[in-house]
This record gives C-alpha cells, sequence and structure tokens, in this order.
C-alpha cells in the first residue's frame, strides 16, 4: 500500500456544482492519489446554511459557515460560490494565505479578473478557471497552454446553454420564444428570473474571459459588446431556415486590423446571428454548447460537449484541481496570465460582418431603385434579394443579403431604411456569420 502525502482542500460553496464536486473528492479520492501522487483530503465545505437541502448527503462534519478559518487551513481552495462578493474576498484572501484558487465563477473573472490574476502571480499562486465557460467543455487550457504559441485570428461561440435550447427548439418545432422558454423554466434549463441568459449577459462575461485569454490582451466585460435573444422572433427563425440558416446567439472574440488606420484590436461581441446550417455551429443542439477556434497554424477547430450541469462541471473543477495538485508534488510556482499584448478594444462599429435584413415596403414602381440608392448612399453592396407579394396586397417584403461591410455603414443604412417612405417597416435585421 503506497502512502501518500495529503494536499488540503476546502470548498467554498455546495450548490448544484459544489455538491458534485464533494461526491466525488469522497467517492474517487484513492484514485485520484495514484494520478498525483498525493491523496487530497477534503478538510471543509464553507456553506451559508448548514441545514439547507442539497444534491448530495454531504457528512455533516464537514460542512462550516467559517470561510476564513477553512482558508487558513487549507492547501487549495476551491470557490464555487458564484457572484462577486464574497467570493472576491474570500479568493484574495486564499491566494495572500498562499493557497492555490480552482474557481468556475465567470462573472468573478470578468468583472475582477486582473486584480486576481496580479495578486497570484505576486506570490506564485496558480488561479485556474476551467469550469467558468462552458461547462465541461476543455477550452481555458487548450487556449492557455495548448495555442498558445499559434496565433488566434477568431472564436466563435455558442456559450450559454439556455438560449441555445431556447433558440433550438424555436427552429425545429415552430415555438415563440415565449413558449420555448417556458419549456425551457419547466425542464430545469432556464433559472426562475432567465435574464442573465436570455439577455446576453452571462454570454458576454464568457466572451471576456475567451478574449482575454486568446489574445493576451485584458478585455473587461464592459467592453464587451452584448444583445440578447428577446427580440428574435418565431418568423425570424423560420425565415432563416428556409433560407438555410440557424440564428444562434454567438460569443464572439476576434483580432482585427482597422482598415483606414492599420491599428490591430481584438472584439468581443456576443449578439443572435444567421449561422449556415452546414456550419458546425449550426448542428449544435439542445443545451449543448460549442466554442469554435481558428487559429493561423492549427486551422479551425471545434470544441463540444455539455456546457451546464452539476457533475458535467465539476469535471472541469477536478481537471483543475489534479493539475495544481501535481504542482504541489513536483513543486515550481504557477502559471501566470499572459496579457502583454494589450492591444485595444475595439467597438462595434469598426467590426466587419454581414446583415440579412427584411423590409416591408409598399408595393409600386421605383421601390426597388430608391432602396438601392440607400444601400449605395452608404456605401453597402446588395449580395442578394428576393421579394414577396402577397396577392391584393399593396406590401411587399424584401429580403436582403449584403456584401460584408463595416457595422458602423450597416447600422446606418438599416437608419435610413427606417426613416425612408417607401419603407413601410425594418422587420427584421441579423448579422450573418460564420460563413465557410
Amino acid at each position: 500500500m503506497i502512502e501518500y502525502r495529503s494536499i488540503r482542500v476546502g470548498l467554498l460553496g455546495a450548490g448544484s456544482v459544489g455538491s458534485q464536486v464533494a461526491r466525488l473528492l469522497l467517492e474517487h479520492g484513492d484514485e485520484l492519489a495514484h494520478r498525483i501522487g498525493a491523496r487530497i483530503e477534503l478538510v471543509g465545505i464553507a456553506v451559508r446554511d448548514l441545514e439547507a437541502r442539497r444534491d448530495v448527503d454531504l457528512p455533516r462534519e464537514l460542512l462550516t459557515t467559517d470561510a476564513d478559518e477553512l482558508i487558513i487551513g487549507s492547501d487549495i481552495v476551491i470557490e464555487l460560490m458564484g457572484g462577486l462578493e464574497p467570493a472576491r474576498t474570500l479568493v484574495l484572501k486564499a491566494i495572500a494565505a498562499g493557497a492555490d484558487v480552482v474557481t468556475g465563477n465567470k462573472a468573478l473573472l470578468a468583472t475582477h479578473g486582473p486584480e486576481l490574476y496580479a495578486a497570484a502571480e505576486q506570490v506564485g499562486a496558480q488561479l485556474s478557471y476551467e469550469a467558468a465557460v462552458a461547462g465541461a467543455i476543455p477550452i481555458i487550457r487548450p487556449l492557455r497552454e495548448s495555442l498558445a504559441g499559434d496565433r488566434i485570428e477568431r472564436i466563435l461561440g455558442i456559450v450559454n446553454g439556455t438560449t441555445n435550447f431556447i433558440l433550438d427548439r424555436m427552429d425545429t418545432t415552430g415555438a415563440s420564444l415565449e413558449d420555448a422558454l417556458a419549456t425551457a423554466t419547466e425542464l430545469g434549463y432556464a433559472e426562475a428570473d432567465p435574464t442573465a441568459d436570455i439577455g446576453g449577459y452571462d454570454a458576454a462575461q464568457k466572451a471576456a474571459i475567451l478574449a482575454s485569454i486568446a489574445f493576451h490582451t485584458s478585455v473587461p466585460v464592459e467592453a464587451v459588446h452584448r444583445e440578447g435573444i428577446t427580440g428574435v422572433t418565431a418568423e425570424q427563425v423560420e425565415s432563416a431556415r428556409r433560407a438555410g440558416f440557424v440564428v444562434k446567439l454567438l460569443a464572439i472574440c476576434e483580432r482585427l486590423v482597422d482598415a483606414e488606420t492599420g491599428e490591430e484590436g481584438v472584439s468581443a461581441r456576443v449578439y443572435p446571428a444567421l449561422v449556415p446550417r452546414e456550419h458546425p455551429l449550426g448542428a449544435v443542439r439542445g443545451a449543448n454548447n460549442a466554442v469554435f477556434v481558428e487559429a493561423s497554424a492549427a486551422g479551425p477547430l471545434m470544441f463540444y460537449g455539455a456546457g451546464a450541469g452539476g457533475v458535467q462541471t465539476a469535471s472541469a473543477v477536478l481537471g483543475d484541481l489534479v493539475a495544481i495538485a501535481r504542482r504541489h508534488v513536483v513543486g515550481g510556482p504557477g502559471t501566470a496570465e499572459s496579457t502583454h499584448a494589450e492591444m485595444p478594444v475595439f467597438e462595434i462599429g469598426r467590426i466587419t460582418t454581414r446583415y440579412a435584413i427584411t423590409l416591408e415596403v409598399a408595393d409600386e414602381p421605383g421601390v426597388l431603385e430608391r432602396i438601392a440608392h440607400v444601400f449605395a448612399e452608404h456605401d453597402v453592396s446588395v449580395e442578394q434579394l428576393q421579394q414577396t407579394v402577397s396577392e391584393g396586397s399593396e406590401r411587399a417584403t424584401l429580403v436582403i443579403g449584403t456584401h460584408q461591410a463595416t457595422e458602423s455603414a450597416l447600422a446606418e443604412t438599416v437608419a435610413s431604411l427606417a426613416e425612408n417612405p417607401v419603407v413601410v417597416s425594418v422587420a427584421s435585421v441579423l448579422r450573418v456569420e460564420g460563413a465557410l
């Protein structure tokens, strides 16, 4: 029987993920010890309420409400409380006390990441956070390590399972957003207050984290352009389906060069977009997540799997824990964050994209000419146009697909169209992403 030294682990939080992490540590301790060369000793679990019902029956003697005391007695601290405070304060205390930290807290990293990274680097501690983006899918470590020597050009990600479930249901059943959201809530995919998901806030936090790693640049969440799916209609989804597209909420992180100034920068943005059905992201169904990486040398890479779930996300937490614990065995400082490039973060108007615009217009002579004139005024060229006229109606429907242009030019074009007297309404505007 091999005798292993013990590495003390303190767990902050025993929710759906934290309770599964505790269960796996207790059930698979021997197996983990063989992998690490040291025994993981779960010394305590800090919770707000000792009597709260939990997904897993945890040993009562491990539960405590004294997070500070638990931190002091731990070599590695796992933070799964969520939210900004007291999570930020406790993580900083853990680092200051000489502990390494594993966290799955996307909001904390997106808001206070640079402060936490600097604190960890100053003392040689390791801060790992694979579980913060895309649940069980390994994407943080590949970006930080496997692709660290490559030049990442672009990331397209479906990183919120709730919105993907909703949009997928709208696509496959014809349901309205409201009905699809109700189903997601009933099945447990959506919270009672779904604002963070359908408003794009959750995806924006993850986009900030991905962009910071991919481009070695601090990208604050406030710099991420955010649009949710609340304006997506069943008619838009059906129109996309007929045209060979699917609507997805995308987190897009991109390396850009400003055409006018030659300045290199990055863009991070979240919005619903049309994705070709034959694109790998177009086939991501249900509540799954996927991240599509375009790298200069490695080429296109796809990471796909469960983006949420207690036991699935616990897998990512334990992966970080094992890696950190191995470092405790062999020695050496933690891996610091690489943000030395510090490129500027471009605002949305400087990106280049394509639009699909649906207009309701008067059915009269000269309309197409006047519409074309609006596009020409803003140096936006039309790639394709479809016109539908209902019998007996005085209106026509135009679906216009543009060539690539700057976001600012496309937005100005749409604004001018809305003011044009021959345009009854701008029924739909969606960006087109992921062209193969």
